[in-house]
């Protein structure tokens, strides 16, 4: 199972963070990874906690033939063409993407997979719930509720009513 979780604060040429959101769906297809289910976007606090905007987080999963690396790479290209700028850690960003899990893969010194701080995250933990319930942490061999209860206080977070994929590009078949 492929995971990647999305994040936005700030808004983008897209519009507001959740439309960013929105917008990387049809990227991911044309590079090479559609996303296959997605959670719901939720608004979180930031972490750490500090005086900027909530966030919209959400996760999906994908399928791919590209490895963890081109994967990663093409990830960063998104973040960058969506107007991603890197100066000081945990800033404000238009996008955010991260690899949080690459099937069972387990972090080398060149990749960190799972993400390593996906077990702490509540904007990770409950959007992923939504779409992989029976995950299991290849690391830490606990499921995704069990993370859940293992989390710190004070992770505020609210699914909304938005879906990552816009009901109207959603296929229904014909």
């Amino acid at each position: 199972m492929i995971l990647i979780g999305l994040g936005a604060n700030l808004p983008s040429r897209y519009g507001t963070p959740e439309q960013t959101l929105q917008a990387c769906m049809p990227e991911f297809a044309r590079l090479g990874f559609p996303a296959i289910s997605a959670s719901r976007i939720y608004i979180s606090a930031p972490v750490p906690v500090s005086d900027q905007p909530w966030y919209k987080n959400a996760v999906c999963r994908v399928e791919t033939s590209l490895s963890p690396e081109e994967l990663i790479k093409a990830l960063h290209r998104i973040e960058h063409d969506f107007g991603r700028v890197r100066e000081i850690r945990n800033d404000p960003r238009v996008i955010d993407l991260d690899l949080l899990a690459y099937n069972d893969l387990k972090q080398t010194d060149a990749l960190h997979i799972p993400h390593p701080r996906l077990h702490e995250r509540a904007f990770v933990l409950h959007p992923l719930k939504e779409i992989a319930p029976d995950w299991v942490h290849p690391v830490l061999d606990k499921t995704v509720g069990q993370m859940i209860k293992g989390l710190p206080e004070g992770q505020d977070i609210k699914a909304l009513d938005i879906s990552l994929i816009p009901v109207e590009k959603l296929s229904y078949g014909s």
